[in-house]
């Protein structure tokens, strides 16, 4: 249960930026509208709209940031995977021009390491892990691409870009499980979440002598603050719910090979 818990742990990080905000924006209501101090409050009114401008832009600023963070995470997640499979195809591509016993070792590394993939590391990903059989059979195909069959029989300059591909390819699976390794970082959304609290703060003094008004406010910012935060924090991982990066473009070439048999 705790592995679960640490696994998906930006749900719960979620859920507390739900609760929290709705919570901190009913507490400055009650503070400021019904507490026995509500009267000391309204002695600091007079604070100028303009001055909620400033927070509130520190506060958009920093969460657009945290936005910005997610959504390039999972852009790499996938252009790494078209990496992946493109180096994979490449492979194939360039054993054409080998002789077929050694073509069909290739080509067979080939699929064993995508289908493992597939089949194995993937949902494994998800739970922040990786496959050890996969790493085997990539081992296993770089080794073939640099021994002495396809050394020997590749025709000049093939040789080589075998090798590089294979090398993109294990660059692209190393930098693959490292994303799929992304954690919350409590530290950023803590300043975050402090930083839209004073943003409440702010709102409750500049309408702390109009209450239908500071209602309004407050609810509007916490309507909108909170579910953006949240969807932000429930797609800190690409390659777990709801946007999951598929082995789509690596799966291919199993279903490529299948309907050639």
């Amino acid at each position: 249960m705790t592995a679960i818990l640490g696994t998906y742990d930006h749900y719960g990080y979620a859920a507390i930026a739900l609760l929290g905000t709705f919570f901190g924006a009913w507490f400055l209501l009650w503070i400021t509208l019904r507490s026995p101090w509500a009267e000391e409050v309204r002695l600091w009114r007079g604070v100028s709209p303009p001055f909620l401008g400033v927070v509130g832009v520190l506060f958009a600023l920093t969460l657009a940031f945290l936005a910005n963070d997610t959504w390039n995470a999972h852009d790499r997640a996938l252009n790494t995977v078209y990496q992946e499979a493109d180096g994979l195809r490449s492979i194939d591509a360039l054993a054409e021009h080998l002789p077929a016993p050694v073509k069909a070792k290739v080509v067979n590394a080939v699929r064993d390491y995508a289908r493992v993939t597939v089949t194995e590391e993937w949902p494994l990903l998800a739970r922040r892990q990786s496959s050890k059989e996969a790493s085997d059979q990539l081992d296993r195909l770089l080794a073939l691409l640099a021994g002495p069959d396809v050394s020997a029989s590749a025709p000049t300059g093939v040789h080589g870009l075998m090798l590089a591909q294979a090398t993109q390819v294990r660059a692209a699976r190393g930098l693959r499980i490292a994303l799929s390794q992304t954690h919350v970082n409590p530290l950023k959304w803590l300043g975050m979440a402090f930083l839209g609290f004073l943003t409440m703060i702010s709102i409750a003094m500049v309408h702390v002598d109009q209450s239908r008004a500071e209602i309004l406010a407050m609810v509007i910012f916490a309507a909108a603050a909170a579910p953006t935060a949240a969807i932000v924090l429930v797609q800190g991982n690409p390659f777990q719910p709801p946007t999951v990066v598929h082995a789509g473009p690596i799966a291919a070439l199993l279903d490529g090979d299948a309907k050639t048999r």
